[in-house]
């Protein structure tokens, strides 16, 4: 491929670098619109597609919760919460989960076992998919939040899902506009986690 025709590669961005360095989430409670319009999601989903992916085996998927899907969602956890006895403060808490972002990602990992690729690298690369859709949603003004919680890793929800056996959950990103002043919080020491070999 030439430069000319498809672009130039590898060219330095130190925007985009400034871009990494100021990424940080926000707290999916603090949520509210606009969330991303169509276009600008399909990006993101993009940008979640080009991980690094040995063996270009595609290992995960997306589910995608806006508008009633939100509350949808919702209802499948009301439900469960309901159904286990829980009071109903923290029915209604679930009911109402979905509904904290405009838009929330599910990163579903879906690694293949007996595959010369290991499933190790398969889930490390689902997320990095997570991390890849949250620099695109901060690439476009909004804030993200890399959530599991209980409902990530409970059989109902996840059969209620759609997921087939195997299948895990990655992560539920939320995506929204900040209701509230992002604060930066601790980073870690570098001299204390690196090492030089």
């Amino acid at each position: 491929m030439s430069q000319e025709k498809d672009g130039p590669f590898n060219l330095p961005a130190p925007a985009a670098l400034s871009l990494l360095l100021s990424r940080r989430s926000g707290s999916a409670k603090a949520m509210g619109e606009p969330g991303p319009s169509k276009k600008q999601l399909d990006a993101i989903l993009q940008a979640g597609g080009r991980t690094p992916d040995h063996g270009k085996l595609f290992p995960w998927r997306f589910i995608v919760f806006q508008g009633k899907g939100r509350a949808r969602a919702g209802e499948i956890l009301a439900e469960i919460m309901e159904a286990e006895g829980e009071r109903s403060k923290q029915v209604e808490e679930e009911r109402e989960r979905f509904l904290r972002a405009p838009v929330v990602i599910g990163v579903i990992s879906s690694a293949r076992e007996m595959h010369k690729i290991p499933v190790w690298e398969q889930e490390l690369s689902a997320g990095a998919v997570c991390q890849n859709i949250l620099v695109a949603a901060h690439a476009q003004g909004f804030v993200g939040n890399w959530l599991t919680e209980w409902y990530a890793y409970h059989p109902v929800v996840k059969d209620r899902l759609g997921l087939k056996p195997g299948e895990r959950v990655a992560g539920f990103i939320y995506i929204g506009t900040s209701t509230a002043k992002l604060e930066e919080r601790p980073r870690p020491e570098m001299d204390k986690i690196v090492s030089y070999f």
